[in-house]
């Protein structure tokens, strides 16, 4: 009798492992690990949410007419060509399953997102990873690895975990250099805390070819990453592939209503990112103060290096904040083993961590 088989690529997969929420034995824990939203969401989006009680038993708008509706009038765009997805981690893998298959080349840069190359395993295509020039992708390097075989061009930006950026001329060289049978998809999760002049999310490659997707979320700057809310803004054709594909009932009755609110509520969303542009800023300047290599961040977290050797590496400070109670991310699955990540959290969050850390690498006392 023949054993049951997965598709080929699938048994390959590394299992995606997010950061940590409990620190064993620690009085307190404070989490700095997932690029969460220490503020928390707009008070209205809570306020939406709590109104759906009454509603658990009715099935949501399939399409979330209301959501793409708002999202169009503060953005900008036309609702028919946004499309809804269950965190911006359903609208990748749908555009993976849509565009990519076996022995097809799904490209991304050397530290991007590690759900790149998850979801070209799942549809048996093959990951393609370019180097990256100081932390940041190389565009020559990108099209240097592009193939007659390349289906889908994954670009976050800014990128995660580096926090590094490319300018809006580099990411249309990038473009032009793709053949149009080729998918650029601009994973833009972290734009709204970008405040360099040279960068865009990637409306106006968008809006200029049918080849070109942008991939927002609501789990980062609006605060609701319990709730698995994602968009996508893409071509008509693009966004008639996907509503084939996606689950009808994709993203949950009181997840729209949240998100709906969230979105229209802009002052707290400045709030938001004055606030962490502010914090991110003088995080550096601590770290930096401690001796340590901190990268430039476009995002809500600090990619910082430690020694490779000696008592204070990565994997050490880790553990010490974990018994602290203070919880990082290891970046040893993105192949930078000597760095941490850090989320830019609440006030208090932030002090704890410096204080820590003072003690640790021994500047206090």
């Amino acid at each position: 009798m023949t054993a049951l088989t997965p598709r080929p690529g699938i048994m390959d997969i590394k299992p995606y492992v997010g950061g940590k929420n409990s620190a064993d034995g620690a009085g307190r824990v404070i989490k700095l690990a997932s690029n969460e939203n220490d503020l928390g969401p707009s008070p209205k989006a809570v306020e939406a949410y709590l109104s759906c009680a009454s509603m658990l038993h009715r099935y949501p708008e399939g399409g979330a007419d209301d959501l793409r509706q708002a999202i169009g009038e503060v953005h900008g765009l036309d609702p028919a060509r946004i499309v809804t997805g269950c965190g911006s981690d359903e609208i990748l893998t749908l555009l993976s399953r849509a565009y990519a298959g076996p022995d097809d080349h799904v490209l991304y840069s050397q530290y991007g997102f590690l759900m790149y190359p998850i979801n070209a395993k799942a549809v048996a295509a093959r990951p393609m990873q370019a180097p990256e020039s100081a932390l940041i992708a190389d565009v020559d390097q990108m099209l240097a690895h592009v193939t007659d075989r390349t289906r889908i061009v994954f670009l976050a930006n800014p990128n995660n975990p580096t926090g590094s950026l490319l300018p809006a001329s580099e990411v249309r060289r990038l473009h032009a250099g793709l053949s149009p049978s080729t998918l650029l998809v601009l994973d833009a999760a972290y734009a709204e805390y970008v405040t360099d002049p040279d960068y865009s999310p990637g409306v106006d490659l968008v809006d200029a070819a049918q080849n070109v997707v942008m991939a927002r979320t609501f789990s980062k700057i609006y605060g609701l990453a319990a709730l698995r809310v994602g968009w996508a803004y893409c071509s008509g054709p693009v966004a008639d592939v996907l509503n084939r594909i996606r689950n009808p009932f994709n993203v949950p009755l009181p997840a729209q209503v949240a998100a709906t609110a969230a979105v229209r509520d802009q002052e707290h969303v400045a709030r938001v990112r004055a606030y962490t542009v502010e914090k991110r800023a003088w995080l550096a300047g601590e770290l930096t103060a401690m001796g340590l290599v901190v990268h430039p961040s476009h995002g809500n977290f600090l990619l910082v290096d430690f020694p490779a050797d000696g008592p204070h590496t990565a994997a050490a400070v880790y553990e010490q904040l974990m018994a602290d109670g203070i919880i990082l991310r290891a970046m040893g699955g993105y192949g930078l083993p000597n760095a941490l990540r850090i989320t830019v959290g609440a006030p208090e969050s932030l002090d704890a961590l410096v204080a820590s850390l003072n003690t640790i690498l021994g500047r206090n006392g």
